[in-house]
C-alpha cells in the first residue's frame, strides 16, 4: 500500500511536469537557469543558511520540550542533510525520514526522535500556511477575492476536525484516543514555557528567508513585476510545495506558478522560469549538505552527543515499538 502511494505520488509530479512541458516547453525551464550567475548561487547559500539554521533551531527547541537534548550544531548538520536529501530524492520527505532514523538510533529510541521530526515540520508548514495566508489577504493576488471564503473554509476545516478529535476521545476507538492525547501532550510540551518564543523567533528566519530566496529567483528569471504583484504570487507556489505529488519538490511548484503568474497578468512561461529558477537556487543551497556525508563515509555512523531526560530504553525495545 505505502509502495503503490509512493509510485502514484512520484507519477503524479511527473505527469504535472510533463503537462507543463508540452503547454509552456522547455524554455522556460531552460531560460531560468541559464540565468543563474556567481552573485545569485552566493545570494542563495547564505538565505538557505539562515532559513536552515532557523529550522535545526526549531527542531531542537521541539525536541527539548519532548526531553531530548539535541545540540545546535549536529541539528544543523543533521538538516542540511536532510534538505540535500530531500532535494534530490523523489517524494519530498525522505531526508526527514532519514533525520528522525538518524536521531533515533543516536538517542535509543526511534518513536521519540520521529514524534521530534513530525512535530517540528507540522510547526513549520502551519507558520507558512499563517504566514501566507496573511500576505495573501493584504496584498493583491489572484485569489484574494476569495481569500475570506479560503480562510473561512480552513477554520470550518479546523472546526470539525476539532469535533472529530473530541468524539473519538470519548468513543470507543482507542487508538485514535491515544494518538491524539499523545499529539496533543506533544504539542503543549514543545510549546511550554518561554520555548514557544524561540520557536517562532526561528519561525520569523525561515519564512522571510524563502520568501526572499523566491523573489531573487524571480528576478534572476527576468520578471520585473513591483514585488507587491510578485509576492503572493511566489506564496501560492510555496504553498504548493506541501502537496505532495511531486518529484523531490518538482511539479506542484512549477504548476502553481505557471497558473498564479498568468492570472495575474504576466505569463506562464514567467512563472514557470521563477519556480525553476527557484529549484535551481534551493538545490545549490543544501549544498553544503555534502560536507555532512564525509564524516559517515569515514566512521560509519557519527558520534553521540544527544541524550534523553530519564533512562535510556533498550535499542531492540525501542525499535520494536517503532514498528508498531
Amino acid at each position: 500500500m505505502r509502495d503503490g502511494w509512493a509510485w502514484a505520488r512520484l507519477l503524479g509530479g511527473l505527469l504535472l511536469l510533463g503537462l507543463l512541458v508540452w503547454q509552456v516547453g522547455t524554455g522556460p525551464f531552460l531560460d531560468g537557469v541559464r540565468r543563474v550567475d556567481p552573485v545569485v548561487l552566493a545570494a542563495a547559500l547564505g538565505l538557505g543558511a539562515l532559513a536552515t539554521v532557523g529550522s535545526a533551531w526549531r527542531w531542537s527547541l521541539v525536541a527539548a520540550g519532548l526531553g531530548v537534548r539535541l545540540p545546535l550544531r549536529r541539528a544543523v548538520a543533521a538538516y542540511y542533510r536532510s534538505l540535500l536529501i530531500n532535494t534530490t530524492v523523489p517524494g519530498g520527505v525522505v531526508g526527514d525520514v532519514h533525520r528522525a532514523v538518524r536521531h533515533g538510533l543516536d538517542i535509543s529510541d526511534l518513536r521519540l526522535a520521529a514524534r521530534a521530526v513530525v512535530l517540528e515540520r507540522a510547526i513549520g508548514l502551519a507558520v507558512q500556511v499563517a504566514a501566507s495566508t496573511l500576505l495573501l489577504l493584504v496584498l493583491p493576488s489572484p485569489v484574494r477575492a476569495r481569500m475570506p471564503l479560503i480562510a473561512g473554509a480552513v477554520l470550518a476545516a479546523g472546526l470539525v476536525l476539532a469535533v472529530a478529535g473530541r468524539v473519538l476521545l470519548r468513543g470507543r476507538t482507542a487508538r485514535w484516543a491515544r494518538t491524539l492525547r499523545a499529539t496533543g501532550a506533544d504539542v503543549r510540551a514543545a510549546l511550554r514555557g518561554r520555548r514557544w518564543l524561540g520557536i517562532a523567533a526561528a519561525s520569523a528566519l525561515i519564512v522571510p528567508a524563502h520568501l526572499v530566496l523566491f523573489l531573487l529567483a524571480a528576478r534572476t528569471a527576468g520578471a520585473t513585476a513591483p514585488a507587491s504583484l510578485l509576492v503572493p504570487l511566489t506564496q501560492l507556489a510555496l504553498l504548493a510545495m506541501a502537496l505532495p505529488l511531486n518529484v523531490a519538490g518538482w511539479g506542484p511548484r512549477e504548476g502553481v506558478a505557471a497558473w498564479a503568474f498568468a492570472a495575474a497578468g504576466l505569463t506562464a512561461a514567467q512563472g514557470v522560469a521563477t519556480a525553476a529558477t527557484y529549484g535551481v537556487l534551493t538545490l545549490a543551497a543544501t549544498l553544503p549538505g555534502v560536507l555532512t556525508l564525509l564524516p559517515e563515509r569515514r566512521k560509519g555512523t557519527l558520534p553521540s552527543e544527544s541524550e534523553v531526560e530519564g533512562p535510556l530504553p533498550h535499542p531492540a525495545t525501542a525499535l520494536e515499538a517503532a514498528r508498531r
